[in-house]
């Protein structure tokens, strides 16, 4: 008898270790450590997960589990096992490697210039930088202060030096002109510049300045004053609210469904020096994510910090003894709960936020619909949504929007517009609802097109029954329709069922609220342009030997004035069988 998932995890022992979850094929597909492996595991088979965790449970076939003597050992031991079998629904991290860092090499004469790739031999790495300008203008600060070589790696000896060492860009370290110590003193100041630590070079550029304007060297005096400028340019750019010497990151993480953002902000010397977002797709929650995130971003080197902050409850002391232990960092971790850490920490979770945000918008929103199918209880997630709105004025210039969504994303190419004809000037939303309704899905049926997996009305109880009734008239009653009324974003349902008050994370209100807002911005563009052509018609009725018959044909033609305006007279005269003189009549007053 093969016993089944939920089965296995209770037979695991209360020890630490990993889990490994595996498909159909026997493929890995996640692993996760655990301070206690059974009850860890049973709660991914508890009812009333969410929808993620029901999709990754759905992909299991079978479990296995390594016991470990610690959490720690299990943290380490999950490292190495997500590095080898690379798991589809563990963090997927595109890091600080796509964005460039500045590398100074491990050499007796380094080289500083620009990488995207971490190599572990010692050398020093600054960044990450996700603005290149800014990264340019340090390079080019440096290129421009310190005399550094700009040959390959390694550096190759030479008889006679290059053109750099000729125009004093290079202190000919190939030809042994410049000692290991004189080179390495360039070396120095330069990884304080990049720390944030240019208050030194501010002052000795500015004397050396003052220097060159008093031996009335005024060609070297400018260059000194250049570089200052560009200097306190950088320095201000930099500069934030802290005068703190410390050297802090800050590294927030946020999810929707698989989507994962960590932000992190570096600050050195009391300077913003680096900012970037990092995008993940895993399984786990953003404890774990984050957790995972940091063990592989230092891993990778870069500028360590002494004080790290981060935005969720990780087990503080795990990550600071992983870190000193495989990578002999020693940083403090820390969860700041009020104060400027918390503000900054709080800026960049706020960055992450977005991010995920707009990643979740353009993704096409699977879970979502997901999710919308349960709390509608649909029979299939769906994916193809149909939205209507109403706009009028006064009973006046009354139309319908109707907007499609399919997969979660709006389908601008199947927009319709309905004038409303059947109200003869009275305001009736309900009414405008049932005869939109009946004209689209009367069409539909007629040309055998596809018809909504959900149809969702903008408003209350009374124009979701009014479009039940016209589906109703057609024989479409198991097609499925509700509201979405604004004020407290409730659902209307047109049976029984209570009204529905979905949580503001909610991914699937989300979604209705996006189809919401598209038809009442469609509708209420279409209620202006009525309105604007209308005026129009006024407009060119108000010109002698211009009537209703004619004010319409030069409409039908060319649809808006400065269509009409922007024609020959003849060819409008011609156009429209209307008389030159009158056309000619009709310009001249569009011109006033």
């Amino acid at each position: 008898m093969e016993i089944s998932l939920k089965d296995q995890a209770k037979s695991l022992p209360h020890h630490s270790g990993v889990y490994i979850m595996k498909d159909a094929t026997n493929k890995v597909i996640y692993v996760g450590k655990a301070k206690d492996l059974r009850n860890r595991v049973t709660s991914y088979f508890l009812t009333g997960k969410d929808i993620k965790t029901t999709f990754l449970v759905s992909k299991i076939a079978s479990l296995d589990y390594i016991i470990t003597g610690n959490e720690y050992e299990a943290l380490v031991l999950e490292n190495n096992l997500i590095k080898k079998y690379r798991p589809h629904y563990n963090i997927s991290l595109k890091d600080g490697k796509s964005y460039p860092l500045i590398r100074i090499t491990n050499e007796d004469f380094p080289k500083v210039f620009r990488t995207r790739r971490v190599i572990h031999d010692g050398s020093t790495y600054f960044g990450p930088y996700p603005d290149l300008k800014s990264l340019n203008e340090y390079l080019l600060l440096i290129d421009k202060m310190f005399p550094l070589r700009k040959c390959g790696i390694p550096l190759r000896k030479r008889l006679t030096p290059c053109l750099y060492y000729h125009i004093g860009r290079c202190c000919g370290p190939c030809a042994n002109l410049v000692t290991k110590e004189e080179y390495g003193k360039h070396i120095e100041k330069v990884k304080k510049f990049l720390s944030g630590e240019d208050d030194e070079l501010v002052r000795i550029t500015r004397n050396e300045m003052n220097d060159a304007a008093k031996q009335l060297q005024f060609e070297i005096a400018a260059q000194k004053r250049d570089l200052l400028n560009s200097l306190e340019s950088v320095s201000r750019a930099q500069q934030v609210e802290d005068f703190s010497v410390e050297s802090r990151d800050y590294a927030a993480c946020e999810m929707r469904m698989h989507l994962a953002t960590v932000s992190m902000l570096q600050i050195r010397d009391g300077k913003l020096m680096g900012k970037a977002l990092y995008r993940a797709e895993t399984f786990g929650d953003e404890t774990d994510t984050l957790v995972h995130f940091l063990t592989q971003y230092y891993s990778d080197g870069g500028n360590v910090p002494q004080e790290l902050y981060v935005s969720h409850d990780v087990d503080s002391d795990l990550i600071r003894t992983y870190l000193n232990k495989e990578m002999n960092y020693d940083i403090n971790v820390s969860i700041p709960k009020e104060g400027k850490h918390y503000r900054v920490l709080r800026m960049s979770a706020e960055n992450a936020s977005r991010d995920v945000e707009k990643r979740l918008r353009s993704n096409g929103n699977p879970e979502a619909l997901e999710e919308l199918m349960e709390v509608l209880q649909l029979e299939e997630p769906p994916m193809y949504i149909e939205g209507f709105d109403i706009a009028q004025l006064s009973g006046k210039y009354t139309v319908a929007s109707l907007i499609t969504f399919v997969d979660g994303n709006p389908d601008k190419s199947n927009y319709r517009r309905f004038n409303i004809k059947s109200l003869d000037g009275r305001i009736d939303d309900y009414g405008a609802i049932r005869e939109a309704v009946t004209r689209r899905y009367t069409r539909q049926i007629r040309e055998k097109k596809r018809l909504p997996d959900l149809i969702m009305i903008d408003g209350g109880k009374g124009q979701v029954n009014s479009a039940k009734e016209a589906l109703l008239a057609l024989g479409l009653d198991t097609l499925p329709v509700i509201g979405l009324a604004e004020k407290f974003e409730e659902i209307y349902f047109p049976d029984d069922r209570e009204v529905l008050v979905l949580k503001e994370d909610s991914l699937a209100l989300k979604v209705l609220i996006a189809v919401r807002d598209e038809t009442h911005r469609f509708a209420t563009s279409l209620n202006q342009s009525q309105r604007s052509k209308e005026a129009t018609f006024a407009l060119l009725e108000s010109i002698s030997g211009v009537g209703p018959a004619r004010s319409k044909r030069l409409m039908l033609n060319y649809g808006t004035v400065e269509d009409l305006l922007s024609k020959d007279p003849k060819e409008i005269a011609k156009k429209t069988k209307i008389p030159l003189d009158v056309i000619l009549r009709v310009i001249k007053t569009l011109h006033l």
